[in-house]
């Protein structure tokens, strides 16, 4: 007897349809699963045996052969239990009906027969509504992160009996439903606020411009200056995510299996500030089915990396490629996972390693070697696609202790909101969503100068020594800087201030 149930599976953060085909045939008893499982879907046997055992329904004294289609592609994850037990039940007569092949099947079982929540839903249901499946059967938990994908019928399901009943018509299930606008629109607090930084007015102005432009941002300062403080205030003025940066962004953390149950989508962008132990995997992504790493869960968000020069080399090297490309590729033994890493680098370190190096109050005990030394842990490579380098002086104890306050983040984030409203209407239909993320061509076309500015960035590249790659980093910056202002067009004062943010570079101008 022969049954195909329709699942699915995902590689990398792409779904695909599985077509899982079940055969139970004479012979000794005997429980085969083949098509390139991992160790997961194997050990879901005994899942399988005692979920059937405990509904009632009785397990097969013969030889049960399972092939999971296509048999050249490595499954992996327990979300094909649940459409294993049917395909082994409607062998058996136990599921009557002749629709099964309308419908796709998700879930993981536990021993007691229930259905477990599984990861790496969103993919699959946008590939099952592409490859025309309707109708979706799916662990309850994962109902609400499903049904925000509007054309599809999503039944959520408790336990395995309940599968059943409802396959044979004896039960209804209503699909779920999520108010997608609702949960898009939901407002959340802000705890940690820009007017509690004492001073710093010119640091501010610049993470101001690096959030509005989705520039890479790196703050260099004594210990105690507030570069952590100002940098775990940057998710406050984060714009809103658009609503396909919103499903991007929600494919990553199904897959990592990150995505808290009652979020059926992620509206926040993402902040992920790693410690400098982490590892090169954990950073970058990886392992033997390789997992998104913190690069690629800071995707349409922030990544923070605290004290960077502390972070591993070849972990700090490895972030060159998505900071040009937005993407990272992982590769395996005959195949390659290509993960989307489009995100915002803060970074923050000391200026020496004693940290006093410039500080009129302390004295520096470092060498010029050992401050080289020290700086030469970011690469010029690196160095280069990090778009603002500010300094962060320390705090006067005059500003300390003053009762004025800053700009609080409410009204930063409008400003950023109304710079990248016009960033969006820009670049309309092109898949770009702010102007760090501009390549040569859409520069040209959008950062055009007069002479004057041309004469402005010609010195600075002169005196300067910019690289190719730092001069259009400046012509981005600029750009920002005049949609902050609501200008069509790059002045002077706007290169000025964008040439002043490359404080690594800067030597003297005149």
């Amino acid at each position: 007897m022969l049954s195909i149930v329709y699942s699915a599976n995902f590689r990398g953060i792409e779904g695909y349809i599985v077509s899982v085909e079940v055969n139970i045939d004479y012979g000794l008893p005997y429980f085969s699963i083949v098509g390139l499982p991992d160790a997961s879907i194997k050990e879901s046997k005994d899942r399988i045996k005692a979920a059937l055992t405990n509904s009632y329904f009785e397990f097969p004294l013969k030889r049960v052969t399972v092939n999971l289609s296509p048999a050249d592609v490595k499954k992996e994850g327990t979300l094909l239990d649940l459409p294993i037990a049917v395909g082994i039940l409607s062998c058996l007569g136990y599921i009557k009906s002749k629709k099964i092949s309308d419908f796709l099947i998700l879930g993981e079982l536990s021993l007691d027969s229930s259905i477990k929540r599984v990861r790496g839903i969103l993919p699959i249901i946008l590939k099952a509504k592409e490859e025309n499946f309707k109708n979706i059967i799916l662990p309850e938990e994962n109902s609400s992160e499903a049904s925000i994908v509007e054309g599809v019928n999503i039944y959520p399901v408790r336990n395995l009996g309940e599968v059943v009943r409802f396959l044979n018509g004896e039960i209804k299930i209503e699909p779920a439903k999520v108010n997608i606008e609702e949960v898009l629109n939901k407002s959340e607090s802000i705890d940690l606020d820009f007017k509690d930084i004492k001073g710093q007015e010119s640091v501010k102005r610049a993470v101001i411009v690096a959030v509005a432009g989705g520039h890479n941002i790196l703050m260099i300062g004594p210990p105690g200056a507030g570069k952590t403080m100002i940098a775990k205030r940057i998710p406050g003025i984060l714009p809103s995510m658009t609503f396909e940066e919103a499903i991007e962004t929600t494919k990553i953390y199904s897959i990592a299996g990150l995505l808290p149950k009652d979020t059926p989508i992620m509206t926040k962008r993402p902040f992920r500030s790693p410690h400098h132990t982490i590892s090169y995997a954990a950073l970058v992504g990886g392992g033997h089915i390789p997992k998104p790493g913190e690069i690629s869960l800071a995707h349409n968000g922030v990544l923070f990396l605290d004290e960077i020069v502390e972070f591993r080399r070849d972990a700090l090297e490895a972030l060159r490629q998505p900071l040009e490309d937005g993407k990272i590729t992982i590769s395996r033994a005959g195949t390659t996972y290509t993960y989307p890493a489009q995100f915002m680098l803060v970074g923050a370190m000391n200026p020496c390693p004693c940290g006093y190096y410039g500080d009129p109050k302390r004295r520096c005990i470092c060498s010029p070697y050992q401050i080289q030394k020290y700086r030469s842990k970011i690469s010029g490579p690196l160095l280069d696609r990090i778009d603002i380098q500010i300094e962060v002086p320390a705090v006067s104890i005059e500003e300390l202790i003053g009762e004025k306050e800053g700009e609080s983040s409410e009204k930063i984030r409008e400003k950023v909101e109304s710079a990248r409203r016009i960033q969006l209407d820009r670049f309309k239909g092109k898949k770009i969503y702010c102007n760090a993320q501009m390549k040569e061509k859409e520069i040209k076309k959008y950062c055009r100068v007069g002479e004057k500015e041309k004469n402005l960035l010609s010195l600075a590249i002169e005196k300067l020594g910019f690289s190719a790659r730092a001069y259009s980093r400046i012509l981005k910056i600029s750009r920002t800087i005049a949609d902050l202002e609501g200008s069509d067009f790059i002045k002077l004062e706007h290169i000025q201030e964008a040439i002043q943010y490359r404080s690594l570079d800067r030597q003297c101008l005149y």
